[in-house]
C-alpha cells in the first residue's frame, strides 16, 4: 500500500504554483486550428483498424441555474425546449462517428457530463442512449463503466431509477459545499437532504459507485465550516471523493465576476481548509489518489493504483486509459491514438456546422515523438508517484538521464527538498511531495516556458 501523504506547509508554500491539472499531454492550451475532421477520420480509421475499446464522452451544456464558480462550458437557461435542437445536432454527430469505427470496438466506458445531463426530459434520455445504442457497442451485461454527472437538485427517485434501467452504473454527484452562507454566495442552493435522497436511491438501485464533488476556497468558507461539509459528507459514505481547488480567474469566466473576492478565504485559510479535510477523509479511511481525488481501499481506482494500472485522460483518474476517447456534444475533446481534437466551444457554430452535414471539430493536436515520451513520463508520474527509468528507456529507445540532461539541476533540488527521491534508476514522488505531484510533472513539460502560466490554476 502508498505510504500516506504527508503535510508540509513551508514545502506547499514553496511549491505551489499555478500550472496544468494534466488531463492531457500536450495539454489542451497547445490545441491548433491546423487540425480538423479529415484528422479525426483518419484517427477513427486507425482505431477500426486495431479494434481498440472505446470510451465515450457525451457533454449536455444545459443549467437551469448558474453557479458563481462554475468554469464548464455551458448554456444558462430555464427554457427545456432549447436541448431539442442541440440533441438533433448531437445525434448527427453520434452517426457520423459512428460509421467510421467498427462494431466490434466495445464501449468499456461512458460518461455523461455537463452542464447538467439530467436537464434533459427522460423522454430525451431515453432517445439518445437508444441512439448511442444503436451507434455503438454498447455493453448489456453492465459490465461497463457508465457513468453520469447528478446535480440532486434536477434528479429524484424516478430520474435515478430512469438512469439505472439506461444502463448508468456510477453516479458523480455535485455538492461544492453544505453551509447555507457558502450557498448563497456561490448562488447553488442545496440541502443535505436533496443529497441524501439521491445517494439513497442509488445504493437502493445497485448503482456500482457513487462520487461526490466538493469545492475549497469558495467565499465565505471557514476550516470550520468546511470541515462540517466533510463530516456530512463522510457519513453519506460515497465510493470516491473529488475535492477541488475552486481557482478564482473572473477574467476569464465572467460569472465567478459575481463572487465578491473579499469574501474568499486566505491562502493560509485555503491550506487549513485542506490539511483538516485530508486528516478527516485520511481517518475515515479514503485513500489520497492524487490531484483532488481519493477513494475507498476497495474502489477499481485505488486497487489500480496499487497494482499500477492506473491512467489519466480528460475524464480525469480512469481505469480504461487504453480506450479511444471519443468526445460528443458541444466543446467536448477526443484522445484518439496519437490525436487530440476539440469541437468548438460555441453551441451555435455546433449545431450549424452539424446542420450541414459536417464535425464541429475546431482544434487539436496531433503528438509527436517527444510528446509521447513526456506524456508516458507525466502519467507515470501522477498515477503512480513512481517512475522507473528502464521502463522509458525500453519504450521509447533513449537513455532516460540523457536525454533530459538539462532538467537534472531542477530534479535534484527537487530530491534536497523533500519532494522526490532521486538516482540513476528512478524518481519516487514521497510523502510529502503527493499533493504537489503536478510540480514535478511540470518539469518535464516542454510547453510551460512558451505557455501564460495564468491560464491555469494553483497546484493547491
Amino acid at each position: 500500500m502508498l505510504d500516506a501523504i504527508r503535510w508540509d506547509t513551508d514545502l506547499i508554500r514553496r511549491y505551489d504554483l499555478a500550472g496544468p491539472r494534466y488531463t492531457s499531454y500536450p495539454t489542451a492550451v497547445q490545441f491548433n486550428s491546423q487540425v480538423g475532421s479529415f484528422d479525426l477520420f483518419h484517427a477513427l480509421r486507425d482505431s477500426r483498424k486495431a479494434l481498440r475499446p472505446l470510451s465515450l464522452y457525451v457533454h449536455v451544456p444545459f443549467c437551469a441555474n448558474i453557479c458563481y464558480y462554475c468554469a464548464c462550458n455551458k448554456v444558462i437557461t430555464k427554457d427545456r425546449g432549447r436541448a431539442l435542437p442541440y440533441l438533433q445536432r448531437l445525434e448527427q454527430e453520434i452517426q457520423l462517428i459512428a460509421c467510421h469505427l467498427d462494431p466490434a470496438q466495445k464501449v468499456e466506458q461512458l460518461h455523461f457530463g455537463g452542464g447538467t445531463p439530467t436537464f434533459l426530459s427522460h423522454d430525451e434520455l431515453r432517445q439518445l442512449m437508444a441512439q448511442l445504442r444503436k451507434s455503438f457497442n454498447l455493453l448489456d451485461d453492465d459490465s461497463g463503466d457508465y457513468g453520469i454527472e447528478i446535480d440532486p437538485r434536477e434528479a429524484d427517485w424516478s430520474t435515478m431509477g430512469l438512469l439505472r434501467e439506461l444502463g448508468f452504473n456510477r453516479v458523480s454527484i455535485g455538492l461544492q459545499d453544505l453551509d447555507p452562507a457558502v450557498q448563497r454566495a456561490v448562488n447553488r442552493l442545496q440541502s443535505l437532504e436533496e443529497t441524501r435522497a439521491v445517494i439513497d436511491a442509488a445504493r437502493t438501485l445497485q448503482f456500482r459507485s457513487i462520487n461526490i464533488d466538493l469545492i475549497y476556497g469558495l467565499p465565505r468558507q471557514t476550516p470550520e465550516n468546511f470541515a462540517h461539509t466533510v463530516d456530512e459528507v463522510i457519513n453519506l459514505q460515497p465510493d470516491r471523493l473529488s475535492v477541488f481547488n475552486y481557482a478564482h480567474l473572473p477574467e476569464r469566466f465572467m460569472p465567478q465576476r459575481r463572487i465578491n473576492s473579499d469574501e474568499l478565504p486566505t491562502p493560509a485559510q485555503k491550506l487549513e481548509i485542506l490539511q483538516r479535510t485530508i486528516e478527516q477523509l485520511t481517518k475515515a479511511g479514503y485513500r489520497y489518489i492524487g490531484m483532488d481525488h481519493f477513494a475507498l481501499p476497495d474502489d477499481e481506482l485505488a486497487i489500480a493504483q496499487e497494482e499500477s494500472t492506473l491512467q489519466r485522460n480528460f475524464q480525469g483518474y480512469t481505469t480504461h486509459g487504453h480506450c479511444d476517447l471519443i468526445g460528443l456534444g458541444v466543446s467536448a475533446i477526443s484522445q484518439i491514438g496519437d490525436l487530440y481534437c476539440q469541437n468548438t466551444s460555441d453551441i451555435a457554430q455546433y449545431q450549424n456546422t452539424l446542420a450541414t452535414g459536417q464535425l464541429a471539430t475546431s482544434r487539436g493536436l496531433v503528438c509527436n515523438a517527444d510528446d509521447r515520451l513526456r506524456r508516458a513520463v507525466i502519467q507515470q508520474l501522477i498515477c503512480t508517484f513512481s517512475l522507473e527509468f528502464v521502463e522509458i528507456e525500453q519504450a521509447f529507445n533513449i537513455d532516460f538521464r540523457g536525454y533530459f540532461g538539462q532538467l537534472w539541476p531542477q530534479l535534484l533540488t527537487m530530491a534536497d527538498d523533500g519532494l522526490i527521491s532521486l538516482d540513476n534508476e528512478r524518481i519516487t514522488v514521497l510523502p510529502a511531495g503527493r499533493l504537489l505531484v503536478r510540480s514535478v510533472c511540470m518539469v518535464f513539460d516542454a510547453y510551460l516556458q512558451q505557455t501564460n502560466q495564468q491560464r491555469f490554476s494553483r497546484v493547491i
